[in-house]
């Protein structure tokens, strides 16, 4: 039986896992493979660290070129994360002539294409399923399963700790900073929690489904960011009130040979099933010419499911090794020579509706001003709310607009804002009525 030998750069959460998957079902990996897979090598910068799973005496290593210099091992497994030295450890391990497995979306998001060109030139392969959406098999989808279709839309929640904030200020009508400070303490949110909830790591695996889906580089600093602090259970409620839900959403759209490229807090209709997708899950909802449209969901995150999907990445890479076939699947889906570079349509042109939002002094005459600078921008209002007095002397009004044009939208509230009688900034959220 064959036998490829392999090592792992990065020891922490997800790292344990992989030891765990290597050890509890080894069985497996052979019985699937016809091969046997040996972890030979483990470097870490704390190998003192106990982490609950029994590891061989001398495979823990500090030393990172025990693993990137050793000739034995033929494939690398990086699960440290961060662009550096992660980005330098990749390209030499490529070098070498090793397969790579990583899960690091933040460095692909940034230097994929580097390290994409790198493995091609050197006939070895990258893979990197666990870098998006945890145990969801949605990279080999695009990759393999659905490669036939010309894709129109994809829409994901692509963050667990998003989605478990706005999942329990729905629920329980509770403030952001509560729930924040509640998933920080039961480990769903990091301690500097800003990648997460102002959608950058959203950004960095949209990034990655884009160039999957339409074939294409994407300057990350194109993706138009936007996250959830600044949604408020006052929100909330009236989005419920209107029949709708927040999310934050990954969205991209391809059309007249541009992409739309954005992450944002955005309402859908209840009842769509991106809306049932709670707590910690993940979804996404890719829409084929041939397929139509998909939705897979499933954990997004934590250490059993993106062990799940690193260990598959591994077999993958296994599984050329042994019958000869390394780079069958383009790492982009795409063959080098066929990447081409589309651009990305400026937000301010980008077309939805809109729920506004104004906390206004209480007088007769408010909502025909604030109507009529909209109807200035060509903004109509699709319908309405008028609560009772919200404070003293102050009252929200509450609108949902039909579609209208990003730039419009926002020089009406720059208009509106100017108001005397506006007492705090408007608010604004985007709305998805169609994913079509």
């Amino acid at each position: 039986m064959k036998r490829i030998k392999a090592g792992l750069i990065g020891f922490g959460t997800v790292g344990t896992g992989v030891v765990k998957a290597f050890e509890r079902n080894r069985e497996i990996l052979e019985q699937r493979l016809g091969a046997a897979v040996e972890l030979k090598r483990i470097v870490s910068r704390d190998i003192e660290r106990p982490r609950g799973v029994e590891v061989a005496p001398g495979l823990l290593s500090t030393d990172v070129q025990s693993i990137l210099r050793d000739p034995e091992i033929e494939l690398v497994i990086e699960l440290m994360g961060g662009y550096e030295p992660a980005r330098t450890y990749i390209l030499e391990a490529i070098a070498q002539g090793k397969d790579v497995v990583t899960a690091n979306k933040a460095l692909l998001a940034l230097h994929g294409p580097e390290i994409f060109e790198a493995a091609k030139k050197a006939g070895v392969d990258v893979f990197y399923e666990a870098a998006v959406a945890g145990a969801i098999p949605v990279i080999t989808a695009i990759r393999e399963n659905l490669c036939i279709n010309r894709f129109q839309s994809l829409f994901g929640i692509l963050n667990g700790t998003c989605n478990y904030i706005l999942t329990r200020m729905t629920d329980e009508g509770a403030d952001f900073s509560e729930v924040l400070k509640d998933a920080q303490a039961q480990g769903y949110a990091e301690a500097d929690p800003t990648f997460d909830v102002e959608g950058i790591d959203t950004a960095h695996k949209l990034s990655v489904l884009i160039s999957l889906c339409f074939g294409t580089p994407v300057d990350f600093d194109r993706i138009y960011i936007e996250g959830i602090s600044r949604i408020t259970a006052l929100d909330i409620q009236f989005a419920k009130e209107f029949g709708y839900k927040i999310k934050l959403l990954a969205i991209c759209k391809e059309e007249g040979g541009r992409i739309e490229a954005r992450v944002h807090p955005t309402m859908l209709t209840q009842g769509h099933p991106l809306t049932d997708v709670d707590g910690v899950f993940n979804a996404v909802r890719i829409v084929g010419d041939f397929s139509g449209p998909i939705m897979l969901s499933g954990r997004g995150a934590g250490m059993d499911a993106t062990a799940s999907a690193v260990m598959g990445d591994v077999m993958s890479c296994v599984r050329n090794r042994v019958t000869g076939s390394s780079g069958r699947a383009p790492a982009r889906g795409y063959r080098c020579e066929a990447i081409r570079s589309l651009p990305i349509k400026p937000m301010d042109e980008v077309v939805s509706q809109y729920y506004l939002r104004f906390m206004v002094n209480d007088r007769p005459g408010v909502l025909a001003k604030i109507a009529g600078i909209l109807g200035d921008r060509r903004i109509g209002i699709a319908s309405m709310i008028q609560p009772e007095r919200h404070q003293e002397d102050s009252v929200p009004v509450v609108l949902l607009t039909h579609e209208a044009v990003e730039a419009d939208v926002r020089c009406a509230l720059a208009a509106i804002d100017a108001l005397e009688v506006i007492r705090e900034p408007s608010r604004f959220i985007r709305i998805e009525a169609s994913l079509d």
